[in-house]
């Protein structure tokens, strides 16, 4: 592999490695500093051997929260364009429908995680639906605000040759919104956990909540911690993979990160 290859690749995941390793370090010190007992705050070693140990268990859990992420998200972001494109498309709908988004983001999850459960059970549909809830809100906000700030000179120039509603949503505005979807699907993939891990704590059978409550209760706080940094790795993980697809798909917008 050539040296400029090479460099490229390793750059962007020595910062990471290197964060992660002073996070290690820091957490073992605090151990060390106030010889605070395993079962409020494990050593990294302890939490290891949960993981090298418990592997198998934390695997198959981590497996279903996956999938209620995937889901949920997929879901969520359907939802979230369809809404976003009918706001651009009708300033009526966009007054009806403002209105209801603003009051689902003010109802606290934990609240509605619940209902849900009722509703829908306690399967996998109710994770996916409290994820896709989560995940709506940015996704149409981002999308609508980026619909909405297309450039008015790329508008006009486009109704001079004819292009007037879906044609002008689906050929300039759409294409201009795309930064703002991307910072849209961004935020999407660092919430989307959240709904479905409060789902799994309100009722389920699987899933990292489900075996984070558990250990919670048998006080097997390694374990917790282990399922815990599993979920942070996942989340992570989705993030960046978005992220590397959506730079990529938008390759003529400017890099905006310093060197």
């Amino acid at each position: 592999m050539p040296a400029n290859v090479s460099r490229s690749i390793s750059a962007p995941l020595a910062r990471p490695a290197i964060t992660l390793v002073g996070l290690v370090l820091c957490w073992q010190a605090l151990v060390w500093a106030t010889a605070i007992e395993p079962f409020l705050l494990p050593p990294p070693a302890a939490v290891l051997d949960a993981l090298i140990l418990r592997h198998e268990i934390i695997l198959k859990h981590a497996g279903v929260t996956l999938l209620e992420i995937v889901l949920g998200l997929v879901l969520g972001v359907l939802l979230g364009t369809s809404t976003a494109l009918l706001m651009a498309l009708s300033g009526e709908v966009r007054r009806w429908l403002m209105p209801v988004l603003v009051v689902s983001q003010a109802i606290p999850v934990f609240a509605l995680a619940p209902i849900l459960v009722l509703w829908l059970g306690y399967g996998l549909a109710s994770k996916v639906a409290m994820a896709a809830l989560i995940i709506f809100f940015p996704v149409t906000a981002a999308f609508h605000d980026g619909l909405r700030r297309t450039d008015k000179s790329w508008i006009d120039s486009a109704r001079t040759l004819g292009c007037t509603g879906w044609r002008l949503l689906w050929r300039v505005r759409m294409p201009a919104a795309l930064p703002g979807f991307a910072a849209g699907l961004r935020i999407a993939a660092a919430v989307a956990p959240i709904g479905a891990v409060v789902g799994e704590w309100v009722g389920s059978s699987a899933g990292l909540g489900y075996l984070m409550l558990h250990a919670n209760a048998r006080l097997q706080i390694d374990l917790l911690f282990a399922a815990l940094i599993v979920l942070a790795a996942m989340a992570v993980s989705l993030y960046f993979l978005i992220d590397i697809i959506t730079r990529r798909a938008l390759h003529w917008q400017p890099e905006t990160d310093p060197a």
